[in-house]
């Protein structure tokens, strides 16, 4: 069998659960997460190997337009160069919200010639499922998805038609990166975000959201 190689940019605005579809879909929590809105300040490769089959699935930060400090605008533009370059987009919604944030983000996301999936988060948060239906019919009746995938990321629901559909539409071609690698990024990357996450959890009051955590020594031995 032919293998396939692709990668996949997953965007939205902040606290859609970006990281979290990344983190379930990986079976790894690769990025980190909080309540925060852009907790994710890098871009993070994550990158699925199943058969003959291997994703690079490009984690963003939230687009946050029309912020003026310079954080924000680089993680605006991270987040925009991950359309370049990619075989598909995921775009991420939270539930039955559709705001302005999020039609910023579709007007991005509609200049991009690969297939673009609309896939609607948290839908386990959803009082009435029923309600979904005609929130779908109204954003599609004005917008263009090639297909439309209702999951909870937090839970695990429906990730597998979302993967199925994004295996499917990957082009042939050799794997980019070994069959067990996870991520392009190093553990001393791996491990300031883990230790910035905690930060951001625990002490988020009390720390200026512009922290960031600098490894000073790193220790391989295992012992403490």
């Amino acid at each position: 069998m032919t293998q396939k190689f692709g990668f996949v940019a997953i965007v939205g605005r902040p606290n859609v659960g970006k990281s979290t579809l990344l983190n379930h879909i990986l079976g790894f929590k690769l990025s980190i997460t909080s309540r925060k809105p852009q907790t994710t300040r890098h871009r993070v490769l994550g990158i699925w190997t199943e058969d003959q089959v291997q994703i690079a699935f490009v984690d963003t930060p939230g687009m946050h337009t029309d912020q003026p400090k310079a954080m924000n605008r680089m993680m605006n533009q991270t987040a925009e160069q991950a359309l370049s370059g990619v075989d598909a987009v995921v775009m991420l919604t939270d539930g039955r919200i559709w705001n302005e944030l999020d039609e910023r983000v579709y007007q991005k996301v509609k200049r991009s010639t690969c297939p673009t999936y609309w896939v609607i988060n948290k839908v386990d948060k959803l009082e009435q499922k029923g309600q979904l239906y005609p929130h779908v019919q109204s954003i599609v009746a004005d917008h263009t998805f090639d297909e439309v995938f209702p999951v909870s990321a937090l839970k695990n629901l429906n990730l597998e038609p979302l993967l199925s559909t994004l295996r499917s539409h990957m082009p042939e071609g050799p794997f980019l990166y070994d069959e067990d690698q996870i991520t392009d990024r190093s553990e001393r990357f791996l491990a300031a975000e883990i230790v910035r996450e905690q930060i951001m959890r625990q002490l988020g009051d009390e720390v200026p959201y512009e922290t960031t955590v600098e490894i000073e020594s790193f220790d391989h031995s295992g012992e403490r």
